[in-house]
């Protein structure tokens, strides 16, 4: 695992969701109720940019075909049989974290 650093603390306000890329790869951290979580931001339906759509509660959105995924698990909402990869989250020094593979 490799320890990628993203951008400051304060950039993760409540209720938003924010998009990092490295490497090619595209991951949403989505801040709900203060705690952080990571999911591989492409939509598995039709490789939407999921940190550019909503987050309703830990609920992430896709804005292209509103497929919802929750982004604590990485569960869809109605099959849980399709899921994102969920990334682990560190904060240290007021920076945020991805725990890459």
């Amino acid at each position: 695992m490799a320890l990628v650093k993203v951008a400051p603390l304060a950039q993760f306000a409540p209720g938003e969701v924010v998009e990092a890329i490295h490497a090619d790869a595209r991951y949403a951290i989505c801040n709900v109720d203060g705690e952080l979580f990571a999911v591989n931001g492409t939509c598995p339906h039709r490789g939407g940019p999921l940190a550019q759509g909503a987050l309703h509660g830990p609920i992430i959105v896709c804005p292209w075909h509103a497929w919802e995924f929750d982004c604590r698990t990485g569960k869809h909402d109605y099959n849980p049989s399709i899921r994102l990869d969920t990334i682990p989250v560190r904060t240290s020094d007021g920076d945020v974290y991805l725990d890459l593979p």
